[in-house]
């Protein structure tokens, strides 16, 4: 719920969508990229492959790419609590990585 009221307030009209008369035309967030990362309590690859990963397709298609933002890359990464703290960590450190990346 957060998540979704943050994108509203900054995807709001004026912002990142346009008030012209061709809303569509225009794309205010040309040029930019995203990593959208999720964690789960379920294994990430059933939630690929037998859900569709239906949620993270929809922020990415009717959110981000709606706006201009491409390319768009994900990382899903699944059986959270059941890890080691060390698994964490090492997850954590790649994230940081693909940070350090994309600037």
């Amino acid at each position: 719920a957060k998540l979704k009221a943050f994108l509203e307030q900054v995807l709001r009209p004026g912002s990142a969508l346009s008030l012209t008369a061709k809303p569509f035309d225009r794309k205010p967030l040309s040029g930019k990229s995203a990593r959208v990362v999720v964690t789960m309590g379920m294994p990430a690859l059933l939630y690929r492959w037998g859900f569709g990963a239906h949620s993270l397709k929809s922020l990415k298609r009717n959110v981000l790419w709606f706006v201009g933002v491409k390319p768009i890359r994900d990382s899903v990464i699944g059986m959270i609590e059941a890890k080691n703290p060390n698994q964490r960590f090492r997850w954590l450190e790649r994230m940081r990585e693909l940070g350090r990346q994309a600037c």
